[in-house]
């Protein structure tokens, strides 16, 4: 048997173990009567303090400047042997050939599984496991593995506190798809009820991580699913991916969760809710950036020197306002004054020439007949004849 065949059982295993060992309990559900509001009835270990998922806070995370950058192990190494793609009844899953791993964490891990988590399609809702600061996304990715360095194989490990690493990632939807999402997104209708298994081609199963493996969160916590077992090292990137609506769509609509010969379930909204955190401590692998938490007094200072700065601001504004309106007026009057004067003192170059005084004609020949009377004193004035 290869590599994949060796881990499918594995996993059956452990799929076999979350619907067997709650007593009385051959099942579970996210909802209804055994879904995860009544987990911890039936498997004890889903009311334990230090459960998963959780919410990040990220002021409340402590940096640890020894939390280097992740690499994956012979993620890209797939060889020409196929992949298995399993709807288990609770989600999609991809189990790893043994030779992929991780390095970077305190033991020596090597890869067991892939699946995913989400929501069912509606605005608002959620779909991711993990929050950070109470947001969710649309979907999550876990990639699981167990330590290969203590213990012989899964189902040792997954009981044990130090037993198994699992990578988060959170996904978004966007506009455009994601090619690497295809390679499982594309052979969902071959496995749409619980049970069904078929081989797809194998691919680059770093091509779903982001790119950026330095900065994550990292916290101890358990199995998100019955039998919820808090034997997990968490790592959750702060870097999301990105896939299509389109793509969403169809990991939101094309899944049962049940049987082919059952009433049809449609596989919707197969993620936990936030855990409380308890006394669990969040580290970061990136310092935080520094925050300041101002008190209820502090906020209201602000706010009241705030409202004090804008009525200032007005004034100020008001001020330069009339300021300018003053001397657009006193230009407008100094204008006004000027068109009024008097146009001979400001063209005199056009002032008319004054007009020379006439005299009335019977005037002037009555002074021409005196002048002639007074012209010749001796001379007598012949007489003038009368009328006959």
């Amino acid at each position: 048997m290869d590599l994949v065949g060796l881990s499918l059982p594995l996993i059956l295993v452990f799929w076999q173990w979350t619907t067997t060992t709650g007593a009385a309990v051959t099942y579970w559900t996210y909802t209804g009567s055994v879904g995860q509001s009544k987990w911890a009835e039936y498997f004890p270990d889903c009311g334990g303090k230090a459960q998963s998922p959780v919410d990040v806070a990220t002021v409340q995370t402590q940096y640890d400047p020894s939390l280097g950058p992740l690499t994956p192990l012979g993620y890209g190494q797939h060889g020409n042997k196929p992949f298995s793609l399993y709807n288990n009844g609770h989600t999609v899953m991809v189990p790893l050939p043994d030779w992929m791993g991780v390095e970077g964490l305190p033991w020596q891990f090597t890869a067991v599984q892939m699946h995913l988590h989400w929501g069912n399609g509606a605005p608002g809702a959620g779909g991711s496991e993990h929050t950070i600061n109470g947001q969710n996304t649309s979907a999550e990715l876990h990639v699981v593995h167990y330590n290969s360095e203590l213990y012989p194989n899964m189902s040792v490990a997954m009981t044990q506190q130090d037993g198994l690493a699992v990578l988060g990632v959170l996904i978004e939807t966007g506009e455009e798809a994601n090619p690497a999402f295809w390679n499982i997104l594309n052979y969902l209708g071959r496995v749409r009820h619980a049970g069904q298994s078929v081989s797809i081609p194998a691919f680059d199963v770093q091509s779903l991580l982001p790119s950026d493996l330095g900065r994550y969160y990292r916290y101890n916590g358990s199995l998100t699913t019955p039998p919820c077992f808090q034997s997990v090292l968490w790592t959750l990137f702060t870097e999301t991916v990105k896939i299509s609506h389109t793509q969403m769509m169809k990991l939101e609509t094309v899944l049962y969760a049940s049987k082919e010969d059952a009433d049809r379930v449609v596989m919707q909204d197969n993620y936990r809710t936030p855990q409380p955190l308890n006394d669990r401590t969040i580290l970061s692998s990136f310092p935080l950036e520094s925050v300041k938490v101002y008190t209820a007094g502090e906020i209201t200072a602000i706010v009241i020197g705030a409202l004090c700065g804008c009525v200032g601001l007005a004034v100020i504004i008001r001020f330069i306002v009339k300021t300018i309106r003053f001397f657009k007026h006193l230009h407008n009057e100094r204008v006004l004054v000027n068109s009024s004067t008097s146009s001979w003192d400001v063209m005199p170059s056009v002032r008319p020439a004054p007009v020379p005084r006439t005299k009335e004609p019977g005037k002037e020949l009555k002074q021409d007949v005196a002048l002639n009377t007074t012209s010749e004193p001796g001379k007598n004035e012949d007489p003038v004849p009368t009328s006959v």
